[in-house]
């Protein structure tokens, strides 16, 4: 590579201070950097980390999403596969590894911890002990992702201390998970060696983990979003905090990632190197990374902007090549082979209905919540119609069903509230953290065709009234398109309207759906294999 040069006023995080400089790049790093009294209209400081995200949820391949998020400055992420290997164990891993490395930027892939998440559903593969190790062994695996079996840690499971010992015997981080732990309890988790959660709902919650030692990571994600209630951690707690979007969707990638967090938490009145060291260095830090932080020798990753207040990036250098310049990305496309899991045969409407006596039956029904991954655990009422549960648009109770794709099993059936949808139904092969098909809708009919479209193209989203379905094909794994990211976004954003046209009142209906079947999050979730009680850990059944 050229060697060159680049000035500017140089935000030097580390040390606090803003001066004009000019850079000296050569063979990807900065080899020196001289001071000197120019004035410059524009600031150079170091690229943005998101420090845990599931590339699988842009419904993007890591070469797209690269492409999509070098625009806002972001450089490189703390990844976890988590999603990919619960469809295709290591195999879906080595596959993010090798799309990654055919672009300019810093992914930092992680070895899953909880595949499959609980023994509750069925999961595409396995992920062992044995492959943790030998995960861990290599350069490109930075670190053991979150650690979701919280009550395995606390008993002491043996596969699962053993994975974290794999970790710590490698000098590698252990990433957390552990929503609304507490007390003692909490205290134990993080003494086990875990030094992350991104689940904290609550600032008191999160403030009594940094207490006991934790790092924790504000999340604003398509789905959940807890940067308003955690954002004050970052006025006492700078070195212990980062950013992170956890799961995006395409359409919001498209309109910005870290960089809307670093101009939401400066207008909290937020200092600015405070905010910097969340959204740059402390990752970087923490895990390790090989990303530049302009300092001499490092990789020359760094991002200009025309202000300090707004962000809005004029361009984005990574190991000293230029991916992004005025909000187009520069990264070319590359072409991506469809791999995948995805086994189960069409359905029928029969298959949804619920047997049921008399005119009026209660059920249990979970309550989702826009913008959390949580649910409540409630009760309804519902009338019985020709000898099945029916749903009611009135109450906003509508049924929830998950489907097995990796074999031919009865679907599992409960019921929902909190959707708002009036008229058909929407459903999608991203469904956390097994990847069975999922669906919302208020009619067998609408459901059915909606599943079925979704097995035809192998993986997918879908919205469907009646017979009539639309579909976005997502043949990588069921997870991801490996079409240009720029237009799955805009085909996605059609997706949105239409679950809304339907009268969804959630802002992101797709990314909800996919967090119905997340059992580690409670207090009702619904799996392949029936109605989950994520309070006593157990199955339970749909009649209150």
């Amino acid at each position: 590579m050229n060697s060159y040069q680049i000035s500017g006023n140089l935000v030097d995080i580390l040390q606090q201070e803003i001066y004009p400089a000019t850079l000296h790049i050569g063979d990807g790093h900065i080899r020196q950097i001289v001071r000197n009294s120019n004035d410059y209209p524009h600031f150079i400081l170091p690229g943005f980390t998101d420090a845990h995200v599931h590339i699988e949820s842009s419904m993007l391949v890591p070469s797209e999403f690269a492409r999509l998020a070098v625009v806002h400055g972001t450089v490189s992420t703390v990844s976890d596969p988590h999603e990919i290997a619960n469809v295709m164990g290591v195999e879906g891993v080595q596959f993010m590894l090798d799309n990654g490395k055919t672009v300019p930027f810093k992914f930092n892939f992680g070895a899953p911890s909880c595949v499959p998440a609980t023994v509750f559903e069925t999961a595409g593969a396995t992920v062992t002990v044995a492959d943790i190790e030998q995960l861990l062994q290599r350069d490109d695996i930075k670190y053991l992702t979150e650690m979701m079996n919280f009550p395995g840690v606390l008993h002491q499971d043996p596969d699962v201390m053993a994975k974290i010992a794999a970790a710590q015997k490698h000098n590698k981080p252990v990433d957390g998970h552990a929503p609304g732990l507490r007390g003692e309890a909490a205290r134990a988790y993080i003494a086990a060696g875990i030094s992350t959660d991104h689940e904290c709902f609550t600032l008191e919650e999160a403030q009594e983990k940094l207490d006991y030692g934790m790092h924790i990571l504000i999340r604003e994600g398509s789905a959940a979003k807890n940067f308003e209630a955690l954002i004050p951690l970052l006025h006492h707690h700078p070195e212990k905090i980062m950013f992170c979007s956890d799961d995006k969707h395409p359409d919001n990638l498209v309109e910005g990632h870290i960089n809307q967090l670093v101009k939401r938490a400066l207008g909290h009145g937020i200092d600015l190197f405070k905010v910097l060291r969340a959204a740059c260095v402390n990752p970087v830090l923490h895990y390790g990374l090989n990303t530049g932080l302009l300092r001499e020798n490092d990789p020359a990753d760094f991002i200009i902007t025309n202000d300090l207040k707004d962000f809005n990036i004029l361009a984005t250098y990574i190991d000293g090549i230029k991916v992004a310049e005025n909000g187009k990305t520069l990264i070319q496309p590359v072409t991506t082979p469809a791999v995948n899991n995805f086994v189960c045969q069409p359905s029928s409407p029969v298959d949804f209905s619920v047997p049921a006596s008399g005119n009026t039956i209660t059920v249990k029904v979970m309550e989702a919540m826009d913008g959390q991954l949580i649910t409540n655990a409630l009760q309804a009422t519902l009338p019985v119609q020709d000898g099945h549960i029916a749903c009611d648009t009135q109450q906003d109770v509508i049924k929830l069903v998950v489907v097995n794709r990796y074999r031919q099993a009865p679907p599992a059936i409960a019921f929902i509230r909190g959707f708002g949808l009036q008229r058909g139904a929407i459903a999608s092969s991203v469904a956390h953290d097994s990847h069975n098909i999922i669906a919302a809708g208020i009619d067998d009919a609408s459901i059915c065709t909606a599943i079925n479209g979704i097995i035809a193209h192998r993986g997918g989203i879908s919205v469907a009234e009646n017979e009539a379905v639309q579909v976005l094909p997502l043949p990588v794994a069921g997870l991801m398109s490996n079409l240009d990211g720029y237009t799955v976004a805009q085909q996605y954003s059609h997706f949105d309207q239409a679950a809304k046209q339907l009268g969804s009142t959630l802002a992101s209906p797709y990314m909800t759906l996919s967090f119905m079947a997340l059992l580690v999050i409670p207090h009702l979730k619904l799996s392949d294999l029936g109605l989950f009680d994520g309070d006593k850990f157990a199955f339970t059944a749909i009649e209150a």
